[in-house]
């Protein structure tokens, strides 16, 4: 008899998510419309794997990852972290177990304080687990600094004495004196040279196996989501337009937004490049297309796309995609003679 096999567990889950803000103009301010910046987003993010996040400037993903962690209250939906819903930020200290939810920002030169030396930044995150003495918060911030790949000294020392790539190491460092169960990480390699985005991408890696982090990887970068995500959520105008699993999508994208972007990834050879076929800009989010968000731009829409919004749906294990062509509707759709190529 075989044992059964261990649940992975879900950390961090969102259901549904709407963010929207506000248009406000003239003297009264009075609102004229909605950014729809995040647009029924759901995903789950599961103990020691990697969801990478991507897609063009403007779709979303910052704004989902400050809602993701509560610094930003959503519209709608829910967000559930550790099997509780998840409250947005307010004066209040937050709750103890929620601390355990941490979040590593784009710019590690300005989420540091520069006039606090490393070692203080550090143990402030020590405070919301346990009391410590200073004692044992010393040879913790030193344990932590060694386990980013720091030396045990950098704790006397100022943000501004270090590179790019050591900041943001000091960065980590710093959410993981909380004890995290999941990290939201928000372009934290797109301020550093190549060299340094390897060896943090490395370091990512190497965490969520070791402590068993759920990550939630929010990049533009789709070379580094590929070595380093487990799966990937495929973001366009407030949606998610594809999900599945990283070999899954590169070995066969479904939605055209993907394959788009897939495509124009730089080659050693000079290979990569934007195809002609996607063209414009991303839409603007206060007056987004009817239809399916994507259909001005992609170079196999029919009519149909411009009607009706594509449902986002399973079309295989561990794949979902929002697209009329690709998804289980297809045939029905061809068969109704819905064929006709947009201009």
């Amino acid at each position: 008899m075989t044992a059964a096999a261990t649940p992975v567990e879900q950390t961090l889950v969102v259901r549904d998510l709407k963010k929207h803000f506000p248009v406000r103009r003239g003297l009264l301010s009075r609102v004229v419309g909605q950014v729809h910046a995040v647009d029924g987003v759901s995903f789950e993010v599961l103990s020691g794997e990697t969801l990478g996040l991507v897609g063009e400037s403007g779709c979303g993903k910052s704004t989902l990852a400050r809602a993701a962690v509560g610094l930003v209250p959503h519209t709608a939906g829910a967000i559930e972290f550790e099997g509780r819903l998840l409250e947005p930020l307010t004066r209040r200290a937050r709750p103890k177990q929620d601390t355990r939810l941490q979040m590593v920002f784009q710019d590690p030169h300005a989420s540091l304080n520069p006039r606090r030396k490393v070692g203080s930044q550090v143990a402030d995150g020590l405070v919301s687990v346990t009391r410590r003495s200073r004692r044992e918060r010393i040879v913790r911030v030193a344990e932590l600094l060694d386990e980013v790949g720091l030396p045990a000294d950098a704790g006397e020392r100022f943000p501004h004495e270090f590179s790019g790539g050591q900041r943001q190491r000091i960065a980590i460092a710093r959410a993981l004196a909380a004890e995290p169960t999941a990290l939201v990480l928000d372009e934290p390699l797109s301020s550093l040279d190549a060299s340094a985005q390897a060896q943090i991408a490395n370091l990512l890696v190497r965490l969520t196996r070791e402590l068993e982090l759920g990550l939630l990887l929010i990049s533009h970068d789709l070379a580094v989501v590929r070595q380093v995500a487990d799966r990937v959520c495929v973001m366009y105008l407030g949606e998610v337009a594809e999900q599945a699993t990283t070999r899954a999508l590169w070995a066969e994208p479904l939605h055209p937004y993907t394959e788009a972007l897939i495509a124009a990834i730089p080659h050693a050879d000079g290979t990569g490049f934007v195809p002609e076929a996607l063209a414009g800009e991303v839409p603007d989010p206060v007056h987004p297309p009817s239809g399916c968000r994507f259909h001005p731009r992609c170079p196999i829409a029919v009519s149909h796309c411009a009607e009706e919004e594509p449902p986002f749906e399973r079309v295989a294990e561990g794949r979902d995609v929002a697209c009329w062509l690709r998804g289980s509707s297809r045939a029905e759709l061809l068969g109704a003679g819905q064929s006709e190529r947009l201009a």
